[in-house]
């Protein structure tokens, strides 16, 4: 007789699993992990002394309403509470986004290549992803983008800066692309790299949501503010979307050290914008680095850059890997760098420049 086992959706046999960058080994050459988007410097001042006076309380709940956090977002934004929501990062809020706007039968709009959790949580949801190719630069097709919206259309992510390309939609074209979008489709301005953006052309979303009650802004605290570990990120939207959010987020979902870490790094900005200021210096280096290899490095706005490179992808990361640095390769597509510390940057454009001489 055949053993029964619990039936599942079959949704979940096409969703792709999310794939995080692969750490640097423990016991060989690689020394230094440039495959995730983090943070090399240690949490901003305050951060520690908050997480200690927090682990006191481990017994008890958070307060599931983020008060502290909120307020102190409220106040360094100039908006409403009310228009405020947190979750377990950007991508938590972002689930919660999509499951409060799309199910079977929807259609949510997305660039591709762009985050790769856009495809998981659409399809989780039970809705239809529609991806838009970038364009030949690896920018957003925003033409193209307004031109797939159907009347089952409900969301629109926008991921600006793009992850993993870096590369950034400016204000005239986005104001254009929003213009031609329908009032009860949602779109999404994913901002987890707003900080690191130089281009005075890219503009800043919670200007452009103040006028768009269609429009949301994410937020995160993991990349910029050195908080990748504690999982904390924020949506800004007009209340009725914010509501939903507040709806849909799970239950105490944000730890109480979470919150305190985040307010304490909100009142660090000086020291803040010190250490992006530092990484921008460096993600300019090495994107001058590379095309002075000879390399086309598209414009990055994030903390990355971004290598196209086809079906040498993989041999790429190999090289990268024997040279002592791990990166992102997407297989036949190209590889993304983060910018880490300045040993690990020099380590990876000596791969680079090296890889290169072999083309």
């Amino acid at each position: 007789m055949t053993e029964k086992t619990p039936k599942l959706r079959e949704v979940l046999d096409g969703i792709p699993t999310y794939k995080p960058g692969r750490p640097a080994a423990a016991d060989g050459p690689v020394a230094y992990k440039l495959s995730s988007n983090e943070n090399p410097y240690p949490p901003l001042p305050g951060v520690m002394e908050s997480a200690l006076a927090a682990a006191g309380s481990f017994n008890r709940y958070p307060d599931m309403a983020c008060t502290g956090l909120l307020n102190e977002l409220a106040e360094r934004f100039g908006i409403p509470v009310e228009h405020l929501a947190t979750g377990t990062g950007s991508v938590g809020v972002a689930q919660s986004l999509v499951q409060s706007t799309a199910g079977p039968g929807d259609e949510v709009i997305y660039a591709w290549r762009s985050f790769e959790a856009y495809p998981i949580i659409t399809r989780i949801s039970g809705a239809t992803p529609v991806q838009v190719p970038l364009t030949d630069g690896d920018v957003h097709d925003l033409d193209a983008m307004a031109e797939a919206i159907t009347d089952r259309t409900r969301l629109i992510f926008v991921c600006n800066p793009n992850n993993p390309t870096g590369t950034a939609v400016r204000r005239a074209e986005l104001e254009r692309f929003l213009d031609r979008v329908p009032g009860d489709v949602l779109v999404v301005l994913d901002e987890a790299y707003k900080e690191f953006i130089r281009d005075p052309e890219v503009p800043d979303g919670l200007e452009i949501y103040r006028h768009r009650p269609n429009v949301c802004v994410l937020r995160t605290f993991s990349k910029a503010y050195g908080l990748a570990g504690l999982r904390v990120g924020f949506a800004v939207a007009h209340e009725p979307v914010a509501a939903a959010l507040r709806k849909t987020a799970v239950p105490f979902g944000v730890s109480q050290l979470a919150q305190d870490a985040a307010v304490a790094s909100l009142r660090s900005e000086d020291e803040l914008l010190g250490r992006v200021g530092s990484l921008v210096c460096e993600r300019n280096r090495v994107s001058q680095g590379l095309a002075g290899q000879g390399w086309t490095v598209p414009d990055s706005q994030a903390n990355f850059v971004w290598l196209r490179l086809g079906a040498r992808t993989a041999e790429f990361a190999e090289v990268c890997e024997r040279a002592g640095v791990v990166v992102r390769p997407f297989p036949g597509e190209g590889v993304r760098v983060t910018i880490g510390e300045t040993e690990a940057n020099d380590l990876f454009l000596r791969a680079a420049e090296l890889f290169r001489k072999e083309l």
